[in-house]
């Protein structure tokens, strides 16, 4: 078995976290600076991982192939699926006509387009982060409001932003289970955590949004509106974290943020609305629809909505699981660790994991869940499917399927390469050079581990990953300084949601749903990092307030 050597340069932490950063060095040069495509860019990163791993981490060729086909194979399932679902969905609603009387009716709430991206999205992208995820909002929300006739980078850029609120409790919750399971922690106490650290930035990131969407004068024309989608989307994000749990945190908190969005619409309007330039003239009554026209033109978001729902119960997702884990062949069952999970062949605890990552030596697992029926993914899918055939069009589920590919072809070479990338660099010891490199900042380290989380999501572009990849390094280092681990473990979530904006995953996810091309990926890089960097450094002084002046405000775990 193969051992982790976090400091192969020299024996030096300095030195071997410099190494570690060049796969991130050459992924920010070829993205940002050198504006080359994000496929192309995540290959190069991938390129120089494999060869610092072989060369300087010495990591047996096996192992080092591997580990990035893992990865590779993760972005494609489950991450690019559920991306493909969605997008197929959107365009199925755009060929058979009915994203035109989406378009009209949600003019009819407002024809102002800052109230606009507050509702779909902030509100609505909301509830598809917490009942899917996987890049699903920025998809949907994406390509909703490049069909309404926004800007397509400003309709990626605001989705993007928009989305740091939810993620930290995206798909009913994951995030936060994951980040207890690896830390051993009770899951209440970070639930409390996490929600008092988002909650405090979820608050302003509707202002924030359209102030980098039309800048501070123009927004602020509609805080009534934005003080009503921050504070109901805030206040129910802290009490049902706080108080009921981190499952339904989202999934509450959108419904409750889109309710009251609605009713704000209905009930005030702006003095004057904004427009943009070469927008059609507004003409109240031309494009009138009935309830009924209505509501069929949403049966596949509707549909979409029941699905996600549906597969998110834990009873009725168990069911299925159970009945997929039946059809899998004897040999591969036998190979399974959990319900349709696979052991990875030649890697799967071939790795040896050793302090202060984890408390012992530890084999590394490497466990692929084939959960292809009960994958959010295929709630999509057969939300399109029953969609197309009740609204008398399953002729157009080819032309759908064809046309999205076309769409996203470029984007599932850069997912796939870009977890290539993060499973190598995990797997190799990369990544914890580079945690243990921040960690040892002693007293500035609650600073230092909003850095932590936001590199995670950043190199894996999930925040589930993130905390799998960091959870136990934040609480093992946190025991180490006398800090109250809850809070570390809490900041790599809170924190590392910041850094989706800038994964290069989602980036070619918001690229490709709003209909942009491959080149206009480093300007979009460029838009949000300035952004990502500014809110983790706010992060990263809440984590250091909580630390230092309000530590009575931070969750103690029970006693053992």
């Amino acid at each position: 078995m193969w051992q982790h050597n976090y400091q192969p340069v020299g024996g030096s932490l300095d030195a071997s976290a410099l190494v570690a950063a060049i796969p991130i060095v050459v992924l920010g040069l070829m993205l940002g600076v050198w504006r080359k495509p994000s496929w192309i860019s995540s290959l190069a990163a991938l390129g120089s991982a494999l060869v610092i791993a072989l060369a300087v981490y010495r990591m047996p060729l096996s192992l080092a192939l591997i580990s990035s086909l893992f990865g590779a194979a993760y972005g494609l399932f489950p991450i690019s699926w559920v991306v493909f679902s969605s997008i197929m969905l959107y365009r199925l609603v755009v060929d058979i006509g009915k994203f035109e009387i989406i378009k009209d009716s949600v003019g009819g709430l407002t024809d102002d387009r800052r109230l606009q991206a507050l509702f779909i999205a902030f509100s609505f992208g909301a509830f598809i982060e917490g009942a899917a995820g996987f890049g699903a909002p920025v998809a949907v929300a994406g390509a909703m409001l490049a069909g309404l006739g926004f800007n397509p980078f400003y309709a990626a850029g605001i989705c993007l932003l928009a989305n740091t609120a939810p993620v930290a409790f995206g798909s009913i919750g994951i995030p936060v289970v994951t980040l207890a399971n690896v830390t051993g922690m009770p899951i209440q106490p970070l639930s409390a955590m996490v929600g008092r650290l988002c909650a405090m930035v979820s608050v302003f990131i509707p202002a924030y949004m359209l102030v980098v969407m039309v800048g501070r004068k123009r927004a602020f024309e509609v805080w009534p509106a934005l003080a009503a989608c921050g504070v109901s989307f805030a206040g129910t994000q802290f009490f049902m974290s706080n108080y009921v749990g981190a499952e339904l945190t989202d999934i509450v908190s959108s419904l409750t943020c889109i309710v009251v969005m609605i009713a704000v619409l209905k009930l005030w309007k702006p003095n004057t609305a904004m427009r943009f330039e070469g927008d059609a003239p507004v003409t109240h009554g031309a494009t009138h629809h009935s309830g009924r026209e209505i509501v069929i033109a949403w049966v596949p978001y509707l549909l979409l909505v029941l699905f996600v729902l549906a597969w998110g119960e834990p009873s009725i997702k168990l069911a299925i699981d159970r009945f997929t884990d039946s059809l899998l062949p004897s040999v591969l069952s036998k190979n399974a660790a959990t319900l349709n999970g696979l052991n990875v062949p030649g890697l799967h605890n071939a790795i040896i994991r050793v302090p202060p990552v984890t408390n012992a030596p530890s084999p590394y697992a490497a466990v692929f869940t084939l959960n292809w029926l009960t994958a959010a993914g295929t709630a999509c899918l057969l939300a399109t499917i029953l969609a197309a055939f009740l609204l008398g069009a399953p002729g157009r589920l080819g032309a759908a399927y064809v046309s999205t590919f076309k769409q996203l072809k470029f984007a599932l070479v850069t997912v796939a390469s870009m977890l290539g990338l993060a499973y190598l660099m995990n797997y190799s010891g990369m990544t914890s050079t580079l945690g243990l490199a921040l960690a040892s900042t002693g007293n500035a380290f609650p600073f230092f581990s909003a850095i932590v989380g936001w590199l995670g999501v950043f190199l894996t572009g999930s925040d589930t990953s993130a905390n799998a990849l960091f959870g136990n390094l934040q609480v093992v280092t946190a025991n180490a300084l006398g800090l109250n681990p809850v809070l570390t473990a809490a900041v790599n979530s809170a924190a590392g949601v910041m850094g989706k904006m800038i994964s290069v995953q989602s980036i070619a996810v918001a690229v490709a749903a709003t209909g942009m091309t491959t080149a206009d990926e480093g300007r979009l890089f460029r838009f949000t990092i300035k952004h990502s960097v500014l809110l983790m450094m706010v992060m990263g002084l809440v984590s250091l307030l909580f630390a230092y002046v309000l530590p009575h405000y931070v969750p103690v775990l029970p006693p053992h």
